[in-house]
């Protein structure tokens, strides 16, 4: 989300705030390490699509953003939009502390083609691997298929071959399918 639209959406009827006070608010709550910028991971690529490099925000903890709403399970329930990006933001968390025992950071790739990976986690010698985040598994599908066109789209002589494909889920098992992309329920995530 950019600065401009968070100062519109919190300034409410009054009008936007100035960007640069929603910057500095931003800087504060990074300083505190109650929000965490996921960075563009920045691949060699052949391809002529141009790469987004604004980083995502995320809680720290998924948890403080259902508190400040003062939100329920019911609640949860009845905006599965919101309940998915409050599950992607869970799982990037977890993903970050895994790589960082590993010396590793956690990225995000989107291109101007529409190409999208929710989570690239590279370790420092090079080695990287890309993660789709889908709350239910009826999305595993379309998932594995974002994360095959996104393989195709990397030049992998450059960056090597990805160490895994995953699709991580809300629930269900883990198995790897046909095409090489496993799938893991967030439980198995070890955390």
């Amino acid at each position: 989300m950019s600065l401009a639209t968070l100062a519109t959406d919190a300034g409410g009827a009054d009008g936007p705030l100035d960007p640069r006070t929603v910057a500095d608010r931003l800087q504060a709550l990074e300083r505190l390490m109650v929000v965490e910028n996921q960075p563009a991971w920045r691949p060699h690529l052949r391809s002529r699509a141009a790469l987004r490099q604004a980083p995502r925000r995320h809680f720290c903890d998924p948890s403080l953003a259902v508190a400040a709403v003062g939100g329920s399970p019911d609640r949860l329930l009845n905006d599965l939009e919101w309940l998915r990006l409050l599950f992607e933001s869970l799982v990037i968390r977890d993903l970050r502390v895994l790589a960082q025992a590993l010396d590793g950071e956690v990225f995000h790739y989107r291109d101007n083609y529409g190409v999208e990976v929710d989570a690239i986690v590279q370790l420092r010698d090079g080695r990287w691997g890309a993660v789709e985040v889908k709350l239910d598994q009826g999305q595993v599908e379309a998932a594995a298929a974002g994360l095959l066109r996104f393989h195709q789209q990397i030049d992998i002589r450059r960056t090597g071959e990805p160490a895994f494909l995953a699709v991580v889920c809300g629930s269900g098992y883990g198995y790897r399918r046909a095409d090489g992309i496993t799938v893991v329920p967030v439980g198995a995530l070890g955390l």
